[in-house]
């Protein structure tokens, strides 16, 4: 019997970092790249591993501008912080939330960069659309993302996601990311695969193999 070819090697992440790279710039002279999905749906792990692939490319998490009082509330802050100085070639300047302590922490500054990952439920939210180069929506289901987070969080947490799920469940039937993401990403047994174009839910996914390492966030 004659040896079976081998299947086709997967496309790197590289390939999406340089089309992610190639694209004009949407804040003044940064490519802003959202990763937006359930919470539980990986996206911190992607990103992550999506910056490494952009050459060490800045990642700024929502969980650093959202508070327990503000769990969506947060868009005149990240824009007074983040998007309006970044927009005018200045240095974005913020003051990360810390959820054990319950305030804000030292302030930290981000020169403008050519790429900003911005990671975090709501990252595609109407506000932020505008100001995207890509919007990456993580395509992991809802009640599979936050179990993952409730076991992620444990039973002292419980309470806190019974007002997160409704929080989101709110958010998203009024404010929805995914019918406008340029890019759907799933999880696999050997990795990622991800669609993109105007219809990304439609033909073959491109592949990613990064291993089997579960999602933190």
């Amino acid at each position: 019997m004659e040896p079976q070819p081998s299947p086709p090697s997967p496309p790197s992440l590289g390939s999406l970092a340089r089309e992610l790279s190639a694209l004009p710039p949407s804040l003044g002279p940064v490519r802003l790249i959202a990763v937006d999905g359930h919470a539980g749906s990986g996206k911190s792990t992607f990103a992550g591993l999506l910056a490494e692939a952009l050459g060490g490319a800045p990642v700024l998490h929502l969980d650093d501008i959202a508070t327990h009082e503000e769990l969506f509330s947060w868009v005149r802050r990240l824009r007074a912080q983040v998007l309006e100085p970044l927009a005018a070639g200045r240095a974005a300047r913020w003051t990360p939330y810390d959820w054990v302590e319950r305030h804000f922490g030292p302030e930290r500054v981000l020169e403008p960069v050519p790429l900003l990952l911005i990671e975090g439920v709501g990252a595609g939210r109407r506000a932020l659309r505008p100001h995207l180069a890509r919007l990456l929506w993580m395509e992991t289901p809802r009640v599979q993302s936050w179990g993952r987070g409730r076991n992620r969080d444990g039973r002292e947490l419980s309470d806190f996601w019974d007002g997160w799920e409704r929080a989101e469940l709110a958010h998203f039937a009024d404010d929805p990311s995914r019918p406008f993401a340029d890019t759907l990403v799933r999880q696999s047994g050997t990795g990622y695969e991800w669609t993109s174009g105007t219809d990304a839910t439609a033909g073959r996914a491109s592949s990613l193999t990064q291993g089997d390492e579960f999602p933190r966030a």
